[in-house]
């Protein structure tokens, strides 16, 4: 049995999956930058399995990710999205991400991509960290402070610091698996 990092022993399929597949791979198309943002947008206080769990309700409701429909998204359905149980049912969490639907295109009209925008904040380079535990793993860096004030200079909501670091973990732009876990680019096991 492969070892992974910690936070994803004992966990349920989905999460395994995601930790295997997704997680600190490098991402360099815009529509699944998008969905990343809007669903760690979505996750602020909540557990990021409530989220998975939740992923393809999101991908139903945020027309499959389109960012040029859900930048339309008007009143009616934004109060169609309240009452949705398939995703959080948190109006400033529904209208941020019109809003940053909004502000995406504006980075796409000016850098070509999302992606050449986020990715030049690496030099196009993922950073590969070398925690030996998860309690190594920061909650937000310098760099994650960076970005989100640029984000934030931008129009974009509900992307603090914290929310940008674990975005950067998702689209792997940083790599945060543990140098035990089989997904490290430095295993060591």
């Amino acid at each position: 049995m492969a070892k992974r990092c910690h936070w994803v022993e004992n966990s349920f399929d989905l999460y395994i999956e995601y930790h295997d597949q997704e997680w600190g791979v490098p991402v360099h198309e815009d529509k699944k930058l998008f969905e990343f943002l809007i669903l760690e947008g979505a996750q602020a206080g909540l557990s990021w399995s409530t989220i998975l769990k939740k992923r393809e309700g999101y991908r139903e409701a945020f027309a499959d990710w389109d960012v040029n429909e859900v930048s339309k998204f008007d009143e009616k359905r934004i109060l169609e999205l309240m009452n949705n149980r398939d995703i959080v049912r948190n109006q400033l969490k529904i209208r941020s991400s019109v809003t940053n639907a909004q502000c995406f295109i504006k980075v796409i009209e000016q850098y070509g991509t999302f992606a050449n925008f986020l990715w030049g904040f690496v030099d196009g380079k993922p950073i590969i960290n070398q925690f030996k535990n998860m309690g190594q793993v920061p909650a937000k860096t310098d760099l994650s402070d960076t970005i989100s004030k640029d984000l934030k200079q931008k129009g974009f909501k509900f992307v603090g610091s914290t929310i940008i670091y674990a975005y950067m973990q998702a689209v792997g732009l940083v790599n945060d698996h543990t140098v035990d876990c089989f997904r490290s680019p430095v295993f060591d096991g």
